[in-house]
């Protein structure tokens, strides 16, 4: 009987500590990307791109950067 009544504490215990855990990663995430959205902005859009926009342009350039090195690397051997 004691068992489950440890058993059961430490279950109680650990939902808790994951339940504070995900509280403080949705906190950190979402000021992360509050960050990132200001920034991308600030910097990095076009006139009258919005935030969205721009990061897709950038995810698509990035995405092309990396397609010419794997193909100039390809070129080399």
């Amino acid at each position: 009987m004691a068992k489950s009544k440890l058993v059961k504490a430490n279950e109680q215990i650990a939902e808790k500590v994951v339940g504070g855990y995900k509280k403080i990663e949705d906190a950190v995430v979402g000021s992360y990307q509050k960050i990132e959205d200001a920034f991308v902005d600030q910097y990095l859009t076009h006139d009258g791109e919005s935030v969205e926009d721009a990061k897709a342009r950038l995810h698509a350039e990035q995405e092309e950067r990396k397609a010419q090195k794997m193909d100039s690397n390809t070129r080399r051997n």
